[in-house]
């Protein structure tokens, strides 16, 4: 038994040491971009812009296209949520946390739903793409995180949580093992982010 702990021990220094420096950058920059965004900190947005640039990278090399056009979207959307949460901050002294009503969360979680089913279609069959629909709900559900996130609605987090729960394994097997793990800690720091911006909004909605 010592024998085999041992050789385990030496298999993940060998994974440790031979992992790529662009997927350390880009996890230690996604970790501390999700933690300054669940404290609702404007300057998340830098240390995100830097990460979505070099995953980009990433999983282009690993044929995870959906993931790979993501970024450029994200890109995008974390400019817009830069100008709107600065906007927020001028006018209200913080960021201040929303909130969606039943009838449009449903309505989001259908536009998921659709989008990964059309998105996942294309690239089964249009590209080489290794596990297509896991990717493209990961990806469709990133986007739709990542524009609640942009526009402040707590339901952010939630999304959140459902793509690190499917992240963790799909990253697992195409080899991407510290990625996974880094959405294994942010599973953790999304559930935080979702119980401090609830209690923020619960807070400004009873003063």
């Amino acid at each position: 038994m010592c024998e085999g702990q041992a050789l385990d021990g030496r298999d993940f220094l060998r994974q440790a040491i031979a992992m790529n420096p662009l997927e350390i950058a880009a996890s230690a920059l996604l970790l501390l971009n999700i933690a300054l965004v669940a404290r609702r900190s404007i300057w998340n947005y830098p240390f995100a812009i830097a990460a979505v640039s070099l995953y980009a990278v990433l999983f282009y090399e690993t044929k995870l296209y959906s993931d790979m056009l993501l970024q450029g979207f994200y890109v995008a959307l974390n400019l817009y949520g830069w100008f709107n949460w600065s906007r927020s901050r001028a006018e209200a002294g913080e960021v201040v946390v929303r909130t969606l009503g039943w009838q449009a969360r449903g309505a989001w979680l259908a536009g998921c739903a659709a989008l990964t089913g059309g998105w996942g279609w294309l690239m089964h069959r249009l590209t080489d793409a290794a596990m297509p629909w896991w990717d493209a709900g990961v990806a469709m559900t990133s986007v739709a995180a990542q524009i609640l996130l942009s526009r402040r609605y707590l339901e952010n987090w939630v999304l959140w949580i459902a793509v690190d729960i499917v992240a963790v394994p799909l990253f697992a097997m195409r080899g991407l093992w510290l990625t996974a793990g880094v959405y294994a800690i942010l599973l953790g720091l999304s559930v935080w982010g979702l119980i401090d911006w609830r209690r923020a909004y619960r807070r400004r909605a009873a003063a």
